[in-house]
């Protein structure tokens, strides 16, 4: 076990009366949808939101985050301001900051955003979007699909 070294306890009982300072954590504030409850309509708000039930309808919390856990089934369109998906979700995705699919989460929908990180084992069926982070929501450009992109590479070699 460490003990304080004899300066160290001097400092510390020659100054009882003195307040050192200390690190003052912001709550974050996230709303908990359980495992055993069962949403269907409309969310909306201003606090973070992880759902670990059942979620069916739309879900609109721009300036937030929204996790589906592990448990998490979510069919609905998300609007947030970022999204982690470990559960399923089956619906589109609208983010304005990141979308990120872990290892055991599913997404069925289409996605737009700015960043997404897809990590190995996830998996995603739909198109993704990828817009620069100055362009409005309703200024996206579509990202060309891989295999278009690998045609055009195949026929550039072939040319040269």
């Amino acid at each position: 076990m460490l003990q304080p070294s004899d300066s160290q306890k001097s400092q510390l009982s020659s100054s009882p009366n003195q307040t050192q300072p200390r690190a003052v954590a912001v709550p974050v504030e996230q709303a908990t949808i359980g495992r055993s409850l069962v949403v269907k309509g409309e969310i909306t708000g201003s606090e973070s939101l992880y759902i670990d039930g059942k979620v069916e309808g739309t879900i609109n919390l721009s300036d937030s985050r929204v996790t589906i856990g592990r448990n998490g089934t979510v069919a609905a369109s998300i609007s947030a301001r970022e999204v982690v998906i470990l559960g399923k979700v089956h619906g589109n995705i609208q983010v304005t900051d990141r979308v990120e699919i872990r290892s055991e989460g599913s997404l069925t929908g289409d996605v737009i955003t700015q960043r997404i990180s897809v990590e190995d084992g996830a998996i995603l069926k739909g198109s993704v979007q990828v817009r620069a982070a100055d362009q409005k929501q309703g200024q996206t450009k579509p990202v060309p699909a891989p295999a278009a992109t690998e045609q055009h590479k195949a026929a550039a070699v072939a040319g040269a």
